[in-house]
């Protein structure tokens, strides 16, 4: 059986870019990962496309040809080849798309780009910055619902009045073509790879890499990876077919998209060789050790890659493994609350609850050996009316930068050897 996108497809693609648009983006060795595990780790730098991420190839590609071709979807897009939106004609007096942010930001600057107007329907919550970067480039951004298939229904019902046209996030063969042409650029700058890790939310982009890579380096091994609370490929291969989630909630907001389509479940299928889950946890401790050592922004779907990397659930042992850091666009609040998230879980980040007489001298007393020993007091409170508590006693709760968990475990060993009853409380 022939696949739906085939690497002609993608090569098609990859000819058609505005270099002005789409990059060709470099790819860096990093020592740290490498040391953490066990391998030769090159970092594809993904995220400083021009819109901050991959989206871009596939938007540009699809745009491209409704610009050459007039008018595109007239049939299910799972059930159309790239080259069927050619026999097409018409002329498209609008885009439609649906999109947590990146597809938004992609659609937005290719369609501007090429003189057609875009709508972008994007979920209530998605972050004010991808919002805003779509609007930045040209777009109409709509918001509706909760869930980005509410978006998609509306992106639908829009994209059914005349003379405009649905840009499918990942269920289109020219989308899964645009995305394919990162593995052709893999395969060219690194010779070498043994694994690449990618990760994945509709599919379009490990179904595009996996049918690039498997007719240019079919050697390589492909490894998928989900939130654990998007998961929906792991069971989809269980049951044999696409299987979606009514809710996905996840700090990754960009892979959030509650299920894959036909076509990017049967290239997945018959290309990818492995898919792992990760904890929204591990994805926060990836984006915060992809910024302390390899000094890279990137958001929870483009840290997913280095989390299934750092997990342990891949061998990669000696291999020459490239994850895919495939999005950067974090919004500030949700990077500030990922941030100390991740800072809690490595000790550099402590709430203490300490139990003192409610006396004059009791907060500079426990603020000084706090400084005393290195820590940098961020907030401080005093807590009273607490239950447990007896007449003329209080609490002094600190939240307290560290150095890491041995430094915690000092700054606690000092304040009981004061005397004082201490309770860890994050």
């Amino acid at each position: 059986m022939s696949d739906p996108v085939t690497v002609t497809d993608i090569r098609r693609a990859r000819e058609r870019f505005d270099p002005d648009i789409v990059r060709e983006t470099p790819v860096e060795r990093s020592r740290s990962l490498s040391e953490m595990s066990g391998a030769d780790v090159r970092l594809k730098m993904e995220h400083l496309q021009r819109t901050g991420s991959f989206k871009t190839r596939g938007a540009s590609t699809k745009i491209a040809e409704i610009a050459d071709a007039g008018e595109g979807e007239r049939s299910e897009p799972s059930k159309r080849t790239a080259s069927d939106v050619s026999r097409e004609h018409g002329d498209a007096e609008r885009v439609v798309a649906a999109s947590a942010g990146n597809h938004a930001q992609g659609v937005a600057l290719a369609a501007t780009n090429a003189g057609i107007p875009a709508t972008v329907v994007m979920p209530e919550d998605a972050p004010q910055a991808k919002v805003d970067a779509t609007r930045g480039y040209g777009a109409e951004v709509v918001l509706r619902g909760r869930e980005f298939q509410e978006a998609v229904a509306h992106a639908r019902d829009l994209a059914s009045e005349p003379g405009s046209v649905f840009v499918h996030a990942y269920d289109d063969p020219a989308i899964v073509a645009g995305q394919g042409t990162l593995g052709l650029e893999l395969a060219e700058q690194v010779p070498d790879l043994d694994t690449v890790i990618v990760p994945i939310g509709g599919g379009g982009l490990i179904a595009g890499v996996a049918t690039a890579l498997a007719a240019v380096a079919p050697e390589v091994r492909v490894v998928g990876v989900q939130a654990e609370e998007a998961a929906t490929v792991p069971e989809s291969l269980d049951k044999g077919e696409p299987v979606d989630r009514e809710h996905t909630r996840t700090i990754a907001d960009g892979i959030a998209t509650g299920g894959v389509a036909d076509l990017t479940y049967e290239l997945i299928e018959r290309h990818v060789d492995e898919v792992v889950t990760v904890s929204d946890d591990e994805i926060a401790h990836a984006v915060l050790t992809l910024l302390q050592r390899a000094k890279q922004l990137v958001e929870g779907a483009g840290a997913a890659s280095v989390a299934g990397l750092l997990s342990g659930r891949i061998d990669v042992t000696d291999e020459t493994v490239v994850p895919l850091l495939c999005g950067g666009n974090i919004d500030m609040s949700l990077l500030d609350t990922v941030l100390e998230h991740a800072m809690t879980d490595r000790d550099q980040l402590l709430r203490l609850r300490v139990r003192i007489e409610d006396e004059p001298g009791e907060l500079s007393t426990l603020s000084t050996v706090l400084a005393d020993r290195g820590a940098n007091v961020c907030h401080v409170r005093h807590d009273r009316a607490v239950e447990d508590l007896r007449v003329g006693e209080a609490y002094l709760v600190f939240e307290v930068a560290t150095a890491g968990r041995e430094h915690a475990g000092q700054l606690l060993d000092a304040i009981r050897d004061r005397g004082y009853e201490v309770t860890r409380v994050n």
